[in-house]
């Protein structure tokens, strides 16, 4: 997913378009790698991001903002002195290679005018950005490249700017048919290898789409191919790198057709996923590289902080689930008390028999209909009272002990239930501002700290529950997390609207608005049930149990978690998880 030469060139032509003549406003270094232009041109108001990160480098026009830090880093500074308030004269590529130069006229501390160059090497982990002079003289680059990182090339202040070593690769732009044919084949490499291996800025994606509409297949070797396929090959090159020449360009945005993740972006058409992968084209490379990348960047997000979120959640159940084994052993252990007031209650009544410094007696059990005997332990140095006394303490102390853990064990259990709530909360979301409301949640209640996030004078936006619309023409409204639900429950539901949960599984709330209907049609029901399977952790499961009654039937217990409600006067159906009926009645228009 680096760009590649043809990428490079479409962003050259839009840059040359957009930006040229423009007048650089302002400069921000939101990032280590990362630069943001704000430029004026022609009353259009524009960021250019220039980022050498090694996982994305890119440059591209972009509408994302990021905080900038309080204190600009040197090299931020840097680029302010000689770069802000000057000119763009224009972009440029060098022999179709992953770099970009922008040329910048502008006056230096004594108000003389001279051209500064700013050149962004795309190259994965050697991706960097470099400012020189008008001789091309090094003034200062994002990352120094000194004699311990490569012996080859030095990026340092003071040295003359040198391009990356050649790879000794020809321009795609200048070949023609026989030149390209001419390097493909017989050999068992693949063709898409040989077109990479002799022309510079070819990626993998736009070599295995050219092998790939020539032969059918983009992983076809040199030596399954005859020379006419060969020749084929070429010529579908050389259609290509005309469009190239000429301008014309197809940004291309592909996301995986099944789950949906981004896999790549291209400057022109690509065909060889065929049924697996959604394009997406846009008017420009810009606005689908900003697209991949806010997408791909909310996704890593997205499945960072879940990550982080779930595994918090899951440590803390792992703890609760620990502490109710303590709880259950000890309740076992003091579920033994009453043979220590059986002991005290014999030692009493065997007492003119016990003399102090006795180790033990063996006396008949007064209680049993057998009148087995029973042989207790005594302490020598206590007197026959003071061991009895000492059976009774033992008896209330477990009496007591057994009290205390039941009270905790019904605490941790009921914080068990809830964690496992926000468990499938987390699970299901699918939105950054989902992930945010749980974790406002896990601050409120006191298992996350708050840095700085919350603040109690500051008003917290009311939930967004998801809103379907029944095939009869009733709203349903499902809750994706406790708050949602809450909400859902106690704020849009009234007293005659219905309610459905899962039975004894984790799940959403939904409410379905009955208006001013006496009664409400059976499909609606099974709708309104079906969501709530869907939206619940028995998704993957089928003749899921739904229990539903009226909204007056549901209560929250005072001082219950985000969530955590009781309800009676319920009936139960059983219905099966269903993706296409919560699609189906989310694009449903109001009747």
């Amino acid at each position: 997913m680096a760009l590649d030469g043809v990428a490079i060139s479409a962003l050259v032509k839009e840059l040359n378009e957009r930006l040229a003549g423009g007048k650089i406003d302002k400069i921000h270094q939101p990032e280590r790698d990362e630069i943001i232009m704000h430029i004026r041109h022609i009353g259009e108001n524009s960021r250019l991001l220039l980022c050498a990160n090694p996982t994305f480098p890119r440059v591209h026009l972009t509408r994302m903002t990021k905080e900038n830090p309080a204190q600009p880093p040197m090299f931020c500074m840097l680029l302010r002195k000689h770069l802000a308030g000057g000119k763009i004269l224009g972009f440029e590529q060098n022999d179709f290679e992953r770099i970009i130069k922008m040329n910048v006229e502008a006056s230096d501390e004594l108000g003389f005018m001279g051209v500064k160059s700013l050149i962004i090497e795309i190259m994965g982990k050697h991706s960097n950005i470099i400012l020189t002079d008008g001789n091309g003289k090094i003034l200062d680059s994002i990352y120094h490249v000194d004699i311990t990182v490569s012996s080859v090339r030095q990026v340092l202040p003071g040295l003359m700017y040198e391009l990356p070593p050649s790879q000794g690769k020809g321009n795609p732009l200048l070949a023609g048919e026989n030149d390209i044919a001419a390097h493909l084949d017989g050999s068992e490499l693949e063709l898409k290898r040989q077109l990479m291996n002799a022309y510079s800025g070819i990626s993998p994606m736009v070599a295995s789409e050219i092998v790939y509409r020539a032969t059918g297949s983009a992983d076809t070797r040199g030596c399954d191919a005859v020379a006419d396929v060969r020749l084929r090959a070429a010529r579908c090159f050389v259609y290509i790198f005309d469009k190239i020449r000429a301008g014309e360009y197809t940004p291309t945005v592909l996301i995986n057709a099944e789950s949906g993740k981004m896999l790549d972006y291209s400057g022109i058409d690509i065909t060889m996923y065929e049924e697996m992968a959604v394009k997406e084209t846009y008017d420009s490379m810009s606005e689908a590289l900003d697209s991949f990348y806010i997408k791909k960047a909310t996704g890593e997000s997205m499945r960072q902080k879940s990550g982080d979120l779930m595994k918090f959640v899951t440590n803390n159940i792992d703890r609760c689930r620990k502490k109710l084994q303590i709880q259950n052993e000890t309740l076992f252990k003091v579920g033994k008390r009453d043979k220590y007031k059986l002991y005290g209650d014999l030692v009493t009544a065997n007492i003119y028999r016990i003399q102090q410094g006795m180790t033990g007696i063996e006396v008949e059990n007064y209680y049993s209909e057998n009148g087995e005997t029973v042989a207790i332990a005594l302490e020598s140095d206590l007197t026959p009272a003071q061991n009895a006394q000492k059976y009774y303490k033992r008896y209330n102390k477990d009496k007591t002990a057994e009290a205390e853990t039941l009270k905790q064990k019904e605490l941790n259990e009921t914080e068990i239930d809830y964690l496992e709530s926000v468990q499938q909360a987390i699970a299901t979301a699918d939105s950054m501002t989902e992930l945010t409301q749980i974790r406002d949640e896990l601050i409120e209640q006191g298992y996350l700290k708050n840095k700085g996030r919350l603040k109690k004078s500051m008003k917290t936006p009311a939930p967004q529950p998801l809103h379907f619309i029944s095939s009869d023409g009733y709203d349903i409204y499902v809750g994706k997390n406790n708050r949602q639900n809450d909400y859902v429950t106690l704020k849009i539901g009234r007293s005659t609207d219905l309610w459905f949960h899962t039975k004894g599984i984790h799940g959403s709330h939904v409410v379905v608005k009955t208006g001013d209907a006496e009664t409400v049609p059976d499909g609606t029901y099974i709708e309104a049930a079906t969501l709530a399977a869907y939206y619940s952790k028995g998704r993957s499961g089928s003749n899921i149990p739904v229990d539903y009654t009226e909204v007056k039937n549901v209560k929250k217990p005072s001082g219950a978690k985000p969530g955590m409600v009781i309800y009676v006067n319920y009936s139960t159906l059983y219905t099966n998880p269903d993706e296409k009926v919560a699609e189906k009645l989310k694009n449903n228009k109001k009747i």
